[in-house]
């Protein structure tokens, strides 16, 4: 999985809620770790433990294991013309979220890649990255995610707090009413995938539970500012079929009414084959 330039942004928001007002924050030396395969700059700034969760390298860990994974994605990006643009970011305490729309040339064609990336760091010296997305934009294929965290204590509240209960009961009209009348939900596999309005959002939700009910979700980090809420989870069971517990992030985006005018997933997660 590569690591994007951008995701400095989600670092960069992490250790502005650990660093003493007024010290300086070397943001430029990450971009010259990203950008150009070198994770010195990287470690200077952050000279405790980085530690990268990632769909495909898995568990990043020690300085050597670093400056192996960035050296082999800067090769990844630029064979790709990667570039990305930022979708939306959340900051709560020392985590942050960042949401990217990375875009790829594939056998001269454009693919884009909805990506999402946690920085969380309890201090000003380490720092975790978590990244969660499908690859079925890169490769066509979906594959189990191991979980990254254990379920958590911590549950969203207000309309995601309803979403949930919807999601998990299986109830498709009121997982709708969580939603502003424009409001979408977006599908892990890209934009292409978007169901915006009444009618879109319920004939998907519909669909999603044919396979005998909700889909069940363990909660295991919320990161919530106020307009958005991510959620960090475990899908477990979809409809009457248990899965092997698979990680995931959903970010959801509440209007000045309090509903919800977006929700946008970033799992590997395959709905079962129902047989008629």
């Amino acid at each position: 999985m590569p690591w994007f330039p951008d995701f400095v942004a989600a670092a960069e928001l992490a250790r502005r809620e650990v660093r003493a007002a007024g010290q300086a924050d070397p943001v430029a030396q990450y971009f010259t770790a990203l950008t150009k395969g070198d994770a010195h700059a990287l470690e200077t700034v952050w000279p405790g433990k980085v530690v990268i969760y990632d769909p495909r390298a898995g568990e990043i860990r020690g300085h050597k294991q670093l400056r192996q994974f960035v050296e082999h994605n800067q090769a990844w990006l630029t064979e790709r013309h990667a570039s990305t643009e930022a979708v939306a970011s959340t900051r709560e305490g020392g985590r942050a979220v960042v949401e990217l729309l990375a875009r790829l040339s594939h056998d001269g064609e454009e693919v884009l890649w909805p990506l999402a990336v946690v920085a969380e760091s309890t201090d000003d010296r380490s720092v975790v990255f978590r990244t969660y997305c499908s690859q079925w934009p890169v490769d066509g294929r979906r594959h189990v995610r191991e979980p990254i965290l254990e379920p958590g204590h911590a549950h969203p509240g207000d309309v995601v707090g309803r979403y949930q209960a919807a999601l998990e009961a299986g109830d498709a009209d009121a997982i709708v009413n969580t939603f502003a009348t424009d409001g979408y939900f977006r599908e892990p596999i890209g934009p292409d995938y978007l169901h915006r309005g009444t009618l879109e959002l319920r004939s998907f939700f519909s669909r999603c539970f044919r396979a005998g009910g909700g889909i069940g979700l363990q909660h295991c980090a919320v990161t919530d500012d106020g307009v958005r809420c991510a959620l960090e989870y475990n899908c477990v069971r979809w409809g009457s079929y248990d899965l092997p517990p698979q990680a995931g992030i959903a970010v959801f985006e509440r209007g000045p009414d309090g509903l919800l005018v977006a929700a946008r997933a970033y799992d590997d997660v395959e709905a079962p084959v129902v047989r008629a």
